[in-house]
């Protein structure tokens, strides 16, 4: 369900790239290469009431809450919009999005199909991204490798993953992650047209083109 404390979306002075995958499809190696290539995109860090994996820091890959704390800020109207996933809450800071949007900043989320639901709704300007594995069988191996998650748990992701695959059409592109130097190219690819878009550069270069338009 939509935040109901959410009234407005962010001027579109910035681009809002909203990212999403199955588990295992190759996202995070994905945005890490992005932001690589371009540096000007901001990465929202989502809340989540689960536990940090090993390597994951407190306000770099997640703020990290428990449920009484998650559930007060978003009674608060903080959050952009908040899915249950996995037997945990995600969610996305409304006021830090604001914020950077408004300032003319990129901002790429990263999250779930329902999340992205949520945004479509709030936000229709934003540009929605699906990443899609080559083969189910490459998403077990990915699973599998992480060494992160039981037997048992890997088939209730593969199982998820499927469901959240079916919504790929809901999204304005979907990438195939066959080729991770291609799929890189493609995720660039989308982001430089976005911002060459003529409302987002009229935003973005409104001083210039009045001086070019002046009679």
């Amino acid at each position: 369900m939509p935040d109901s404390h959410v009234t407005k979306a962010p001027p579109a002075s910035g681009c809002l790239f909203v990212l999403a995958a199955p588990s295992g499809g190759g996202k995070t190696s994905l945005v890490a290469a992005l932001l690589e290539r371009e540096p000007g995109i901001r990465l929202s860090v989502s809340y989540t009431t689960r536990a940090p994996r090993p390597g994951e820091i407190d306000g770099v890959h997640y703020h990290f809450v428990d449920e009484p704390r998650f559930l007060a800020l978003n009674g608060g109207g903080e959050f952009l919009e908040h899915a249950f996933v996995h037997g945990h809450w995600y969610a996305t800071s409304a006021t830090w999005l604001r914020e950077e949007v408004a300032r003319g900043h990129d901002v790429l989320l990263e999250i779930d199909w329902q999340g992205a639901a949520q945004v479509r709704r709030l936000i229709p300007e934003a540009v929605h991204i699906f990443i899609l594995p080559p083969s189910l069988e490459s998403l077990r191996e990915r699973l599998e490798k992480r060494g992160q998650d039981a037997p048992e748990v890997i088939s209730l992701r593969l199982d998820a993953a499927r469901e959240e695959m079916r919504h790929c059409g809901e999204f304005d592109y979907v990438i195939m992650n066959q080729d991770f130097a291609r799929a890189v190219d493609d995720l660039s690819a989308i982001v430089r047209a976005a911002r060459l878009t003529a409302p987002r550069q009229s935003t973005r270069h409104a001083q210039l083109l009045q001086r070019l338009l002046a009679p």
